[in-house]
């Protein structure tokens, strides 16, 4: 298991790194500042990070978000001196949450968490954000997808929330949980579909089950909808 440990306060980073190694962990790359775990993760593929929330400059919590992005499939553990952050932790999709002076065994059990869910979950879950809210979605919880320049608008029960993605890239990773692509700028989930309507030059309108918006296909987008699905 690789790990990235990331800590502002060098006694903090050092005694963690302590505990890591008593339970047996070795390949661990530790830095002090969230631009230094960019930097890290860009060029390593992390199985886990340790986190903390309170640093100075940036929130381990918008580290978390930005780590995410560069990587979907890194488990996150949080630690702090404080437990008032917990609920957004777990919102950003946070395995475990350590509120300092943790033991090793409380360290030993959130990885063993780590581990359990890297061997139960395989299934896609899409990290986006709002103001100060994270949403781990899956893609049955997304109705559409609108392109917003290099990244992608997610249209949720939850309202819109960003993420950081090309549409065409998003397509391809979507097309295995019934989305398609009905214009340039739009994928959506079929299985969300309430009705279609053809309006002028032959383009369709699609509404959705249990939200109001209404979205319409291009010429070549309804083209296509119809041969795949013989409307």
């Amino acid at each position: 298991m690789k790990i990235l440990i990331v800590d502002d306060e060098a006694l903090a980073l050092s005694r963690l790194k302590r505990m890591l190694n008593t339970l047996g962990y070795e390949d661990i790359i530790e830095v002090d500042s969230a631009t230094g775990a960019l930097e890290a993760i860009k060029e390593n593929h992390f199985d886990l990070a340790l986190l903390d929330i309170n640093m100075p400059g940036s929130s381990g919590l918008e580290l978390g978000y930005e780590l995410r992005y560069h990587q979907e499939d890194i488990a996150i553990i949080f630690q702090t001196a404080y437990d008032e952050h917990a609920l957004k932790a777990f919102d950003i999709g946070a395995i475990g949450y350590l509120v300092k002076p943790f033991s090793i065994e409380q360290l030993e059990q959130s990885i063993e968490r780590v581990k359990l869910e890297s061997k139960s979950s395989n299934d896609l879950r899409l990290m986006s954000k709002t103001g100060e809210s994270y949403y781990l979605l899956k893609p049955e919880e997304i109705y559409y997808v609108k392109a917003d320049l290099s990244e992608v608008m997610l249209r949720s029960s939850k309202g819109f929330s960003y993420y950081a993605q090309k549409i065409s890239d998003l397509e391809k990773r979507l097309l295995a949980y019934d989305f398609v692509r009905i214009h340039r700028s739009y994928l959506i989930n079929i299985n969300k579909i309430k009705e279609i309507e053809t309006i002028e030059q032959s383009k369709l309108r699609f509404s959705f089950q249990d939200i109001s918006d209404q979205i319409e296909s291009s010429k070549d987008g309804a083209k296509a909808f119809r041969k795949q699905f013989s409307v």
